[in-house]
Order: structure tokens, then C-alpha cells, then sequence
């Protein structure tokens, strides 16, 4: 029984970095934009947290540090594609290829570094319930911080009418103009919140979830947070579904390594990345059902003087 709780921990903490990163792309997509760096920002966030910790020996800078890196260059790729009109899926993929690289040549002097052993969190009382305990109530504190994160933002875009600008941006920017709302302003400043929140994700990888910084250690997490926008059709609550969905499937390889099951490791390994495919593909069969929940904006420039 201790395996199976330790496979529910481990779950909840791996899905949280799929959580965090998704949330800030589906903040981006609801207001029309797509954003295909999410790999490159959580790698450039990830070097810049893990190094503000060597630094400073505060997690809590490199939190910061990371959210900030993140907000930086989400707010570049924003000025592109949002002034300057370039197109959203190459200048996405260039940043992914930048932060790769970037990250790569900054992180050499850390690639030995050790950051100082991160404190035990446990919930009073609720810690020590047999199974339970252990499964649910040991994570980190931005484990449940992610999950309130997840209910706040289903109330804002639903239930406010900030959230209610936003979602119009995303659908119809051209109307949400007429109506005098700065459509570029608010689709910069969700751009940068969602670049903020990956930042945020690649900086919990490298300072909570796998503590030290090796090359390109994201290892496609910022791809598959970006297909968990689709497969969650763009709501929340099935956005943090399907990143414990698929940090279950990511930590079911070592819980099927623990107890001996024969796989070969390179399957073991793949699962994740197949059961993206599988799921898109399913989804896909029913493009109807995509099409009614996708932002009708999405991934569409918009001119003011048009």
C-alpha cells in the first residue's frame, strides 16, 4: 500500500508542473493567442531559478527569479505578435529554439551545483492518516496553491467581468474593439501572466521537482502542457485533470520499475509522449467538439485600424 501512496505523491507533484504551465497557455489562448515557447521559457526559467538558489540559497528568489524570466520573454514574443504582426506559430517555435539554446549556454557553470535540501511540508494531523497521508497531504505548498489556482481561475473567467473582456478579446477581438477595450493591452497583459505562470512551472522542476540543472531537463513538459490545452478544450478544471492524468502516466514507469514488471525502459519512458498522441488523436475523430469550446480568435492577428 505505501507504493501505491507513493505513486499518488509522486503523481500529484509531477502533474503539477504540467498544471502550472497549461493554466498559463490556456490564459493565452482564451485571449486569442498561441504560444508555442513553453518549452523554451521553462527551460530559461528553470537555469535562472535554479542559479538564483545557488546564489541566494532562497527558494522563494527562485521562484521569483524564474516567474521572471518566464514574464520576460513572453512579453518579447507579445511585442511580436501583437505590434509588430509576426506570426504567432513560427515566432513561438523560435523562442522554444532560442530558450533551448539559451539555456544550454547559461546553465554550463551549474551543471555540478547542488542547491541546499528543500524543507519537508506536511499538513498537521491530516499528514499522519495511514495512506491518505502520505498520498495527499506531504507535497509542496504550490501543489494545493495550483489546484486553488485552478477553482480562482474558473471563477474569473467565468463569473467576472474581467474574465468576460478577456474570453471576448479571444473571440471576437474585432467587436471587443468597437466596444473601446484595448484588445493589444489585454492580450499583452495575458501573454505575460501566461509566460509569468510557465515560468513559474520550469522553476518548481528545477528547484522542487528534480533539484539540479541538467540540459534541456524539461524534456518536452512544455509541449505536452500545450497539447493539455486542447485535450482539456480549454477549460480549467479538465486542464488540472489531464496534467494528473498524464503525471500519473510519467511516474507510472518507476512505480512499474519498483515493483519488477519486466518493460523495457525506453517504453517505460515514451508513455507519456504516446499517450499525448493517442489522446489528440482521439479527440480529433470529433472536431465538432473542439470547434464549439476553441476561441474562435485563436491564433489570429488583429489590426485596430481595420
Amino acid at each position: 500500500m505505501e507504493s501505491y501512496a507513493l505513486l499518488i505523491a509522486a503523481t500529484l507533484n509531477a502533474g503539477t508542473v504540467l498544471a502550472i504551465a497549461a493554466l498559463g497557455l490556456l490564459i493565452n489562448e482564451k485571449a486569442g493567442i498561441v504560444n508555442l515557447g513553453a518549452e523554451g521559457m521553462m527551460l530559461c526559467a528553470a537555469i535562472a531559478g535554479f542559479s538564483a538558489v545557488v546564489q541566494t540559497g532562497s527558494p522563494a528568489l527562485g521562484f521569483a527569479a524564474g516567474i521572471a524570466a518566464g514574464a520576460l520573454m513572453a512579453a518579447i514574443f507579445g511585442g511580436l505578435v501583437i505590434w509588430l504582426n509576426s506570426n504567432q506559430y513560427a515566432t513561438g517555435l523560435a523562442l522554444s529554439l532560442f530558450g533551448a539554446g539559451f539555456s544550454a549556454f547559461a546553465g554550463i557553470a551549474y551543471v555540478q551545483e547542488k542547491i541546499p535540501e528543500s524543507a519537508s511540508f506536511a499538513i498537521p494531523l491530516l499528514s499522519d492518516i495511514p495512506f491518505v497521508g502520505p498520498a495527499l497531504f506531504r507535497q509542496h505548498p504550490l501543489v494545493y496553491l495550483t489546484i486553488l489556482f485552478a477553482l480562482g481561475l474558473i471563477w474569473f473567467l467565468y463569473r467576472t467581468r474581467v474574465g468576460l473582456i478577456l474570453r471576448s478579446v479571444g473571440e471576437s477581438p474585432e467587436s471587443a474593439h468597437a466596444l473601446g477595450y484595448p484588445v493589444r493591452w489585454i492580450r499583452l497583459a495575458a501573454v505575460v501572466v501566461g509566460g509569468a505562470l510557465c515560468g513559474l512551472a520550469g522553476a518548481y522542476i528545477s528547484i522542487v521537482y528534480t533539484p539540479l540543472w541538467v540540459e534541456g531537463m524539461v524534456a518536452g513538459k512544455g509541449w505536452i502542457a500545450l497539447a493539455l490545452t486542447t485535450f482539456a478544450t480549454w477549460r480549467p478544471a479538465r486542464v488540472l485533470l489531464g496534467a494528473y492524468l498524464f503525471g500519473g502516466v510519467s511516474m507510472l514507469q518507476f512505480h512499474l520499475q519498483s515493483i519488477g514488471v519486466q518493460i523495457p525502459s525506453q517504453f517505460l519512458s515514451m508513455l507519456p509522449y504516446l499517450s499525448t498522441i493517442v489522446v489528440l488523436a482521439l479527440i480529433s475523430r470529433n472536431p465538432h467538439w473542439i470547434r464549439i469550446n476553441m476561441p474562435t480568435a485563436i491564433g489570429k492577428p488583429f489590426y485596430p485600424g481595420s
